[in-house]
């Protein structure tokens, strides 16, 4: 007996006619950013308008994860700030990596250039608004104008797809983590109300755990992402921004495989 195939029938049919544009969708480079330029206008219009108290509750919503005995409760805006930047950073940092060792930034001339960029993308906006309020109470949020909407960037970039240079995508992701170390060192040092030693004690021995399985030789994903995740965990407790465990991950991932080809 021929079985008919889900899509020769009806229903099935529909179901290809609905999901499948939406696959070819996502396999675009372009996806992300076309996704996140269209989200952008749409956020800026209900955040300013009479609706904009059902926006600040969107963002506010509270999720709980637990595990055993413990848990976490943390808001939309922190699970996201947090969490998934800090894949978003793992991706850059994995990236990054490979052209430090076999790519663009593989020479100390090159991976520097994007550090400089970075410094100099912080250092004079600040100069700049420091110079605007000066002798004013404005003078508090100096550090706001070093901060760089990196994902926006990165976003926008994949609108071009392949008509971009690749150089100018590895500068970018370079740029990234440099601004983002910057802007983690500037939060922790003049606007921590109080970072938690024990904590932060805690993330330093656990990277230097995941150094040392890498030194090792150990290759095992679950280890990594164990640790990964219990960085993350103790740098939140800490007060310290816990998206640079995916940028510290990201660079301690080997950039060869095992058999070093």
């Amino acid at each position: 007996m021929v079985h008919d195939r889900p899509e020769d029938t009806p229903s099935g049919a529909s179901h290809t006619v609905l999901i499948r544009p939406l696959v070819d969708f996502l396999r675009l480079e372009a996806a992300g950013g076309i996704v996140l330029i269209g989200a952008t206008p749409l956020a800026l219009l209900w955040a300013n308008s009479p609706w904009q108290d059902t926006y600040e509750e969107l963002w506010e919503t509270s999720f709980t994860v637990v595990l055993g005995n413990h848990g976490l409760d943390l808001s939309l805006r922190e699970w996201i700030n947090d969490g998934l930047m800090a894949i978003f950073f793992l991706v850059v940092g994995l990236e990054v990596k490979r052209e430090l060792v076999e790519g663009e930034l593989r020479t100390a001339s090159r991976a520097a250039l994007p550090a400089v960029a970075a410094l100099g993308g912080m250092v004079v906006p600040a100069l700049i608004y420091a110079a605007v309020n000066a002798g004013t109470d404005g003078m508090r949020g100096w550090a706001i104008p070093t901060a760089t909407d990196i994902a926006m960037a990165v976003g926008v970039l994949s609108l071009f797809g392949s008509r971009i240079p690749s150089a100018l995508k590895v500068f970018l992701l370079a740029l990234a983590i440099a601004d983002d170390i910057g802007a983690i060192l500037i939060i922790a040092v003049f606007y921590a109300d109080g970072i938690q030693l024990d904590a932060l004690a805690t993330a330093a021995v656990l990277l230097l755990a995941a150094a040392a399985l890498r030194r090792l030789g150990v290759r095992a994903v679950t280890a990594y992402v164990a640790l990964g995740a219990a960085v993350w965990l103790a740098l939140h407790q800490s007060g310290v921004n816990p998206t640079l465990a995916g940028v510290v991950f990201g660079l301690l991932t080997p950039a060869r495989p095992a058999n070093g080809s």
